[in-house]
């Protein structure tokens, strides 16, 4: 009896020692997450080829990609004269479909600096802010995967009047992408939301258009003075 009583017992103790041994192992590398469906973004790839095909960007420019604000900032060479800033940004896209496209729209160019902007669209279709912080992130972690010298500058989550029932987890997003971005090295945060705020601590509806989610071109003035800064490869 004593001893089938000890084998197990021996059995735990060797299972107890080894599980120190396994929580240092390699955690395993990021996985790009699934792009959400949208055939339509299929057609913006070949435009962009086709468009790198003819007047190519700047290798070691300055990108800016992701949802619809940055597709329809249609001013951004003017805004930020004398910098090679290019624009690849596809409507309705969240951050997850950038991190599946960064092979094709982030990685050839080598930029010095990728500006991202996307969020909104992924609180709106569902996700938590948790998730959308760990989705930034994992845009993060592709991009510096092929182009470890590039700076990847995050465009926090802007405060659109048409989604105000999204303004906590907005809020919440931000301050988690803020703080995890804080302990990578090559990477920034800019504070857009704060700016487009009306003395009453409410999204400013003048700075967008009638359908209260895209900007106007004084909201794109916002952006522009908070990014100038830093949009150089210095």
């Amino acid at each position: 009896m004593r001893h089938r009583c000890t084998r197990p017992l021996l059995l735990a103790l060797a299972l107890g020692a080894a599980l120190p041994v396994f929580a240092l192992s390699p955690a395993k590398p990021p996985q790009v997450p699934a792009q959400v469906s949208n055939v339509a973004w299929a057609q913006d790839m070949a435009d962009f080829a086709k468009a790198d095909a003819t007047t190519p960007p700047p290798r070691g420019g300055i990108e800016f990609i992701g949802s619809s604000s940055i597709r329809m900032w249609d001013t951004l060479a003017a805004d930020f004269p004398g910098q090679p800033v290019f624009n690849r940004g596809f409507g309705g896209s969240e951050v997850r479909d950038s991190t599946w496209y960064a092979g094709q729209v982030v990685v050839p160019y080598a930029p010095c600096k990728v500006f991202f902007y996307a969020g909104d669209n992924d609180l709106n279709s569902g996700r938590s802010a948790v998730q959308v912080r760990d989705d930034v992130l994992a845009f993060v972690q592709r991009v510096h995967r092929d182009l470890p010298k590039t700076t990847v500058e995050y465009i926090s989550i802007k405060p659109s009047p048409s989604r105000a029932n999204l303004l906590p987890a907005i809020i919440e997003a931000n301050a988690m992408i803020k703080a995890a971005l804080a302990k990578l090295p090559k990477t920034g945060y800019t504070d857009i939301y704060t700016p487009m705020l009306g003395s009453d601590g409410q999204p400013r509806a003048a700075l967008f258009r009638e359908d209260m989610l895209h900007m106007t071109p004084d909201g794109y003035a916002i952006w522009r003075a908070a990014l100038a800064p830093k949009v150089s490869c210095e």
